[in-house]
């Protein structure tokens, strides 16, 4: 039964209906069967021609309403999965549990997880669309994509000619009212140590020490945010505790996710039994200075310390020492801004994750540009940083950035269109994220493209939300452009 807080009940109806769909099918990246077969028969539903390629991506086919057969083809692209991201105190398993929806003001939010927002509003935008007997429109295809949120997956396996479309309108960004038309290329860097770990002190104790409530978001557009990384402070902590105070390091485990800014960070370590005190002490100098320091930017942190049993092994003091100094060392954060538009970042690094077993440590960064050579530069200043202190260092998913095409004609006829229809300039803008555009441009290169969508801020984090009066406008841009597609 409908509720005051039913996202059902918002405008536009369909697109709205279509979302509590998708929030009510578990697909986190990796875990998209459900969420494809539930895309799947709706379209059979409908009866309309629907496929699937070997990742899962689904592309469905509707044809040009009465009078719009003329047209060229748009192609509607977006992505189905979702980057899983919750508060450490609640339960919530993303491969099986629905997203919990809350209407808070003119904003739609989950209760303490992601939300799915990006990209679910437009695969809902996409299903709308579809089911539509109302909208005009000339031939259709819709792309919907596995894993965008893990590497890109599905734009990757696109083969040639699995498109028939002209245009691709991506349904991914995140603030109304900007058309993008270029993006950044993304690489990660992928850092290990293999060692075997040595017994731990009879007379040392063991200590849980983690780091928790800041507010993280997506590696690319709250990079230039300055938000804190967990990773980062925990090891700053970390080195000062070793230099003074005896510490051994056990275990490590911070972040999650290679394209969200980490919101968390623990570590074990072993200390011997006199310096509890001055271990505690420090925690809370530690949790009331990266409180100070972030306070104008950053959600309170929480630093706190437990007992633990003693693992019975730790990490080599050697390995530990590299380990730190080169996390210490590793840049973070932006790298550069773009000159020609400094509010734009071209460059930047993500410390995503740190993970350690009984005989391997782990670390991963996602660095973006869209500049190829300063991607380059950056990761060769990885790669040294880790090299020097004993590491293997690998790198994959290298893809490039979407270079801009102010030529553009559906850029051209967008832009006069939300002029017109909204009595304001669309700003045309590049993105410091990844979009599949670049990447699917790259195997269809004849497309013209552009990326649009509503309000959706903090993506990647537990404050994920979407503006209400943005997915109106959002729509009503959508469908105004479907009918103003050009003729072939």
């Amino acid at each position: 039964m409908a509720t005051k807080n039913d996202i059902r009940e918002l405008q536009p109806q369909a697109l709205w209906n279509n979302f509590y769909k998708i929030c009510q099918t578990p697909h986190p990246s990796h875990h998209l069967k459900e969420v494809s077969k539930m895309i799947m028969n709706f379209a059979h539903n409908l009866n309309l021609e629907a496929e699937q390629d070997e990742t899962g991506s689904v592309l469905i086919r509707k044809p040009a309403t009465k009078g719009m057969e003329g047209r060229k083809t748009a192609i509607l692209q977006a992505h189905m999965d979702m980057v899983p991201q919750k508060d450490s105190n609640i339960e919530h398993v993303f491969e099986k549990d629905a997203i919990q929806t809350i209407i808070d003001g003119e904003w739609v939010k989950a209760n303490r997880t992601t939300l799915g927002a990006d990209d679910g509003i437009g695969v809902a935008a996409a299903m709308a669309i579809l089911e539509s007997t109302e909208v005009q429109h000339g031939p259709l295809e819709v792309l919907l994509t596995v894993d965008e949120e893990t590497n890109m997956v599905g734009a990757f396996a696109l083969k040639p000619g699995f498109l028939k479309g002209d245009i691709l309108l991506n349904l991914d960004s995140e603030t109304e009212g900007e058309l993008y038309v270029g993006c950044a290329g993304g690489i990660d860097a992928n850092i290990s140590w293999k060692f075997v770990g040595v017994p731990s002190y009879a007379d040392d104790i063991a200590l849980k020490i983690t780091l928790t409530g800041l507010k993280g978001g997506h590696s690319g557009l709250d990079i230039a945010l300055g938000r804190a990384n967990a990773n980062k402070l925990l090891f700053r902590f970390l080195k000062e505790a070793i230099i003074s105070y005896e510490v051994r390091l056990a275990w490590v485990d911070g972040g999650n996710m290679r394209n969200a800014i980490p919101r968390e960070a623990a570590a074990i370590i072993s200390i011997p039994v006199g310096e509890r005190t001055n271990i505690e002490k420090l925690v809370s100098e530690y949790e009331d200075l990266f409180n100070d320091e972030y306070k104008a930017i950053d959600n309170k942190m929480t630093f706190k310390i437990e007992d633990v049993d003693m693992p019975e092994t730790i990490i080599p003091e050697e390995v530990q020492d590299d380990l730190v100094n080169a996390i210490t060392a590793c840049p973070n954060g932006v790298f550069r801004f773009i000159p020609e538009i400094p509010e734009i970042v071209e460059t930047s690094n993500n410390l995503s994750i740190i993970t350690s077993t009984a005989d391997t440590i782990e670390v991963k960064c996602l660095l973006r540009s869209s500049v190829d050579s300063k991607k380059e530069e950056l990761a060769s200043m990885v790669e040294s940083v880790f090299s020097l202190a004993g590491a293997k260092v690998e790198f994959s998913g290298s893809y490039s950035g979407w270079n801009p095409n102010l030529q553009s004609a559906i850029l051209k006829e967008m832009d006069e269109l939300y002029t017109k229809k909204f009595g304001e300039k669309a700003k045309v803008q590049v993105i410091h994220a990844g979009l599949e555009c670049g990447v699917i441009g790259a195997t269809e290169p004849r497309l013209d493209m552009i990326s649009f969508g509503p309000t959706i801020c903090h993506p990647h984090s537990p404050d994920e939300k979407v503006n209400i009066p943005s997915v109106q406008k959002f729509w009503g841009f959508l469908v105004a452009t479907l009918e103003n597609i050009p003729m072939k």
